[in-house]
């Protein structure tokens, strides 16, 4: 397997504007795809936001910041992608959206190229099977925000050969991040743990055990969580954690997976957390304010 050099990332929202992001910052060529110039470039935007916080930090120079930038070319069109040597897909989670991009993709990538996708939840097995490489296909799941979360989980298909795996993990090691592999089961490690906890604290409100600030509060000073899994679930977007569960109820056939009716209701209200200024808080204020 030759080295990986050159990588395109496919979807320039949060997960994709991160992962080209750290790519860029560690030396490598970056081609940032999404379906339109507005999504580039609003992408764009936020990578250059996080380099300058960065530089602010000085964690970075303002050199890196610019040779960084430099090294990512957005492109609108699939076929900016051919010469890549790994393509990361991060489009939503939703498998028929994903199986759309890997049969455009396959009929223009080079042929001994990598894909990956950033999954959280989809089999690798299954994915890799609607392209005409399974053999060099793996699972590259990054944790979101991608600059500031050290893990990425990898994940082998059935079909994953140890070239593809080895190389994906000298990629991931040359972003400075730690490796946990997982197998290829619903959900991964991470979030076959931490969706059901999210899921729970939910049925929680939903049962009216307590209120949005007393769950969250509890866990953040009864068990030192960073952030109150109601407060997390409207970071990673409600519909992300109802797709989740949805893969675990639908994988494993158990009925601790189902996925709370209030998520259920809150996703098809469009209250899907911050990204839409609305969830288990209310952003549109000065600051957020519980909606139940």
């Amino acid at each position: 397997m030759a080295q990986i050099n050159k990588i395109g990332v496919i979807g320039s929202g949060q997960m994709g504007n991160g992962i080209a992001h750290v790519a860029a910052l560690a030396g490598l060529d970056v081609v940032l795809n999404d379906i339109s110039a507005d999504r580039l470039k609003s992408g764009m935007a936020t990578i250059n936001g996080n380099l300058s916080r960065q530089v602010a930090k000085h964690v970075i120079t303002e050199a890196d910041r610019n040779q960084a930038l430099g090294r990512i070319t957005p492109t609108e069109t699939i076929d900016g992608l051919a010469d890549c040597d790994l393509v990361i897909e991060t489009a939503t989670e939703k498998e028929e959206v994903k199986r759309k991009i890997f049969h455009e993709l396959c009929a223009v990538l080079k042929q001994d190229a990598v894909i990956a996708s950033n999954t959280s939840s989809i089999s690798i097995t299954r994915l890799a099977a609607c392209t005409d490489r399974p053999e060099r296909f793996i699972g590259i799941h990054f944790m979101n925000p991608v600059p500031l979360m050290e893990l990425v989980e990898l994940i082998r298909g059935i079909a994953t050969d140890d070239a593809t795996f080895e190389a994906a993990k000298e990629f991931v090691g040359r972003l400075g991040k730690q490796v946990a592999v997982s197998e290829d089961f619903p959900a991964f490690i991470v979030n076959r743990i931490l969706l059901p906890m999210i899921n729970e604290a939910i049925y929680t409100l939903y049962e009216g055990v307590g209120n949005v600030e007393a769950i969250d509060a509890a866990m953040k000073l009864g068990a030192h969580h960073p952030m109150g899994p109601l407060e997390l679930a409207d970071f990673i977007g409600l519909d992300i954690c109802l797709s989740i569960m949805q893969v675990l109820h639908e994988g494993l056939a158990d009925s601790k997976y189902r996925p709370c009716p209030l998520l259920v209701k809150y996703v098809e209200a469009g209250w899907l957390g911050r990204k839409t200024q609305r969830g288990f808080y209310d952003y549109r204020g000065p600051k957020p304010v519980p909606t139940r």
